[in-house]
């Protein structure tokens, strides 16, 4: 009995030592917040993504695997079996050794209290899919100025890596801009040559007519359009108008066009406050009081109605009666909601809320106003994720809230570029399959799978062969070059527009061949994004997407696929079968992403995009080694680049109808039932 006393007091002891090391701030912090936002214990969200949950049932980020099975198994030999929720994985480390989770990843668990950063530096040598992601502890002195160093050389460092990029898409705008006014010399527009030129032309004629009416109008003293004065006799007419301010503010271009946003907060299961807009029609929709948009509780697909006593839908705010089926929509790197938004009614969010869908735009962690329910913008801990937890966090959680708010059981999902990343790693057998339950449709727009051509560019190269250490000295611990958000704030918008452009299509290659280019500097207006300097690495360090070219497979097994691939291609030609060990489908499947939660999927890919390469990912679907996904729709638009996919002038006709088709095909049977048919779908069998 005395020695079970002892085991106890001493596992008490490293119990509140390892949970200082994980809470939000020392336990001799002379704070009445030390207590409640201590560390209770480590919840896992998948096999991989342990959280904390702090006493006062606060969320503090992932941590290291180890750490939070340490955590655990400390609480449950102090206060008995039963104590912490049941861990998604198994792991019972000795003394000692190493943790290693479902994807191979290593881990030791610390015996320090404190987490200097100098401790925290992630290894040389990581998983190369998902490194683990460094700890930092509570708030000390010593780490107040290692962060404080750690900014100033990445302030530094990263400042002079951005006027590079800056003096080279100058340097390499010098020609174009010679060639232009060689052109012009000889009486002729340079522009004339641009695909969509006569189209551009009559776009510009008719946002002049529009501006000119719009000042008529104010002129005379006409109030802004009234819904409840004019109902449905003027349905989508403007509430704002005039010459464009260029700014950042999906609502205001929503009411250019006759729609308006309501904005809603949604919390994640690792603490962090993300903006989730709902589009609408305010003829046909009465708006969610205030009140019942700020986020709740971070579980996801739960009633929250019940938890909360709150009985917040929009399901019953139609007027008429007459529910739509609900769509989210998600944003690229460094993008934000208003990417899909910017284009006026040629806008995809806007053309699917006039052709009757219920639309949700949503963001990620951080945006641009990084909030956290309890850490700062100094705090290291803030910026401590990358794609995974984009993935696994991000998107269920948005996913919950509009499925809570719609009433429905399922939604339609469409992604771009880094957007579609993070579902198909959250979709993965591996990371959160059960996620597919919840999506009637994953359409994904120009998928960010594999990597393009453009990875091997000096500058990506550069990023790729510095150790991670050096990464952090030269883009810091928190964000990535957060200058850019500084000349966003202060910048002219034009001016903002044109230098965002340049510097953007210097790093991707891509033009604005196909754009609107009288629109172009308002699709500038949201973006960059603040994102993490880990996020990046992972996007472009020397272990994970920039080396792998791939999100959920290594160098190595790409290499092995394409052997089979040319295999069975020279047997083919040959009028021979394949058989064997690479003809067996079921071989083939053996090392699928997905499992049979997957929803169907929906391809649009970009011809002439050197970033990524979606015609890898079509062919690994129609190779065999995803036996469980459905391909309901795919095709390739040769002369898209990128950005194309949803900015194109003819992006609508190329991909807006399409994937208006592919929603109401793929919807269920019973929401269908409920939902008004979308414009142009009339034709669909239910």
């Amino acid at each position: 009995m005395a020695s079970n006393d002892a085991s106890k007091a001493s596992a008490a002891i490293q119990y509140a030592k390892h949970s200082e090391k994980l809470s939000l701030l020392p336990h001799d912090a002379q704070t009445e917040d030390a207590d409640s936002t201590s560390a209770l214990q480590a919840k896992f969200i998948t096999p991989q993504d342990p959280v904390i949950e702090t006493s006062n049932g606060g969320r503090l980020p992932a941590i290291p695997l180890a750490e939070a099975v340490k955590l655990n198994e400390l609480k449950e030999q102090v206060e008995g079996p039963g104590a912490t929720e049941e861990t998604l994985v198994r792991l019972d480390p000795k003394d000692g050794e190493e943790v290693v989770s479902i994807d191979g990843q290593r881990s030791q668990p610390s015996e320090r209290a404190e987490a200097p950063l100098r401790t925290a530096v992630p290894s040389s040598r990581t998983n190369p899919l998902f490194p683990e992601l460094p700890l930092y502890g509570p708030p000390t002195l010593m780490r107040d100025i290692q962060c404080i160093a750690f900014r100033i050389s990445s302030s530094i460092l990263s400042l002079a890596f951005l006027a590079v990029i800056v003096l080279g898409s100058a340097f390499t705008s010098i020609p174009l801009m010679f060639k232009h006014i060689a052109i012009r010399l000889t009486f002729k527009d340079p522009d004339a040559r641009r695909p969509f030129y006569e189209e551009e032309k009559k776009r510009q004629r008719l946002r002049k007519e529009q501006n000119d009416e719009w000042g008529r109008r104010k002129r005379r003293g006409r109030a802004p359009y009234n819904v409840e004065a004019h109902g449905q006799a003027q349905h989508y007419e403007p509430m704002e108008g005039g010459k464009d301010p260029l700014v950042c503010d999906v609502g205001y271009y929503a009411r250019r066009v006759g729609l308006d946003t309501e904005e809603f907060k949604v919390q994640t299961e690792d603490g962090f406050i993300i903006k989730l807009l709902h589009l609408y029609d305010p003829a046909a929709y009465t708006p969610t009081p205030n009140q019942e948009r700020d986020c709740k509780s971070p579980k996801v697909f739960t009633n929250h109605d019940a938890e909360s006593g709150s009985s917040s839908s929009t399901k019953g705010r139609f007027r008429g009666g007459q529910r739509r089926y609900p769509v989210l929509l998600m944003p690229g790197l460094l993008q934000s909601a208003g990417a899909y938004c910017s284009n006026d009614d040629e806008s995809l969010a806007f053309f699917l809320c006039k052709s009757g869908y219920d639309v949700w735009l949503g963001n990620n962690r951080c945006g641009f106003t990084p909030e956290h329910q309890l850490l700062t913008y100094g705090d290291p801990r803030m910026w401590a994720w990358n794609i995974r937890q984009m993935g696994v966090m991000d998107l269920p959680a948005h996913i919950s809230r509009v499925l809570l708010e719609t009433g429905f059981s399922k939604l339609g999902l469409i992604c771009h570029s880094q957007g579609t990343t993070q579902t198909f790693v959250a979709l993965a057998k591996e990371q959160r399959p059960d996620l597919g339950n919840k999506v009637s449709v994953f359409c994904a727009l120009a998928p960010a799978v594999y990597a393009g051509s453009l990875i091997g560019k000096m500058y990506f190269k550069f990023m790729r062969i510095i150790s991670p250490g050096m990464f952090r000295m030269m883009f810091g611990i928190h964000a990535f070059i957060p200058f850019m958000m500084t000349m966003h704030s202060y910048l002219p918008g034009k001016l903002y527009g044109a230098l965002g452009y340049r510097v953007f299509s210097f790093l991707f290659d891509w033009t604005d061949d196909r754009w609107d280019q009288g629109l172009r500097d308002r699709m500038f207006q949201f973006s960059p994004i603040y994102v993490s300097s880990e996020c990046m690495r992972w996007w472009l360090g020397r272990e994970c997407f920039a080396k792998q070219r791939c999100i959920l497979a290594t160098r190595i097994e790409n290499e092995h696929e394409d052997l089979e691939d040319e295999e069975e291609d020279s047997h083919t030609c040959n009028g021979i079968h394949p058989a064997g060990v690479n003809g067996e489908p079921e071989t083939r499947g053996s090392k699928a992403w997905y499992d049979e939660q997957v929803p169907p999927f929906a391809i649009w890919v970009a011809g002439s995009d050197k970033l990524v390469d979606g015609r890898r990912l079509l062919r690994r679907f129609e190779r065999g080694r995803e036996p469980h996904v459905k391909v309901v729709h795919s095709k390739i638009i040769e002369e898209y680049e990128h950005l194309d996919v949803i900015w194109a002038i003819d992006s609508i006709e190329q991909i807006g109808k399409e994937a208006r088709e592919v929603l109401w095909r793929t919807a269920p049977r019973e929401a269908k039932d409920v939902c008004r048919i979308p414009k142009g779908c009339e034709n669909i069998q239910a």
